[in-house]
């Protein structure tokens, strides 16, 4: 039995140690906002925070996180990921969906550690997660929109 901190709540699972944490959040808990991509770490689609720092739950362990806080977009919350989503929908970023959960979670992540981010800044940050449909320039323009009008 492994005890685990998400969004703020102490949860207990019976898992095995080296079961990924996606695969915990998904299938034990039920919690399918986060999504499975590619597997390798690679797309980003699976992207939750630990600490406040974004991971890759599919190659994430679950005996990794240990005492630490999981958060994932459905726990998201604050100035950052308020202004985010609000930029998110005011500028027609999603097309399929799939990717956006990763995207949130690394861009409130970005926001938090750098208010005011460059294009490099979000280009380095956001390089991670794929977006199949291609909507990069409005992921662009929404931070650059949620950095302007966050609550510091």
């Amino acid at each position: 039995m492994l005890s685990l901190k998400i969004n703020g709540k102490v949860v207990n699972v019976q898992t095995e140690a080296d079961t990924p944490l996606l695969w915990v959040l998904r299938g034990e808990l039920k919690m399918t906002g986060t999504k499975f991509g590619c597997g390798m770490a690679l797309c980003g689609a699976c992207t939750v925070h630990l600490d406040g720092a974004p991971v890759r739950s599919c190659v994430t362990p679950v005996s990794a996180v240990g005492e630490r806080e999981v958060t994932t977009i459905e726990g998201l919350q604050g100035a950052q990921a308020q202004a985010l989503k609000a930029a998110w929908t005011e500028l027609d970023v999603v097309q399929c969906g799939y990717c956006q959960s990763g995207q949130l979670m690394s861009a409130c992540a970005l926001l938090r550690q750098t208010p005011q981010p460059t294009d490099a800044d979000i280009d380095a940050a956001m390089a991670g997660n794929i977006c199949r449909c291609g909507t990069y320039p409005r992921i662009r323009a929404a931070i650059h929109k949620a950095a302007l009008g966050q609550k510091t």
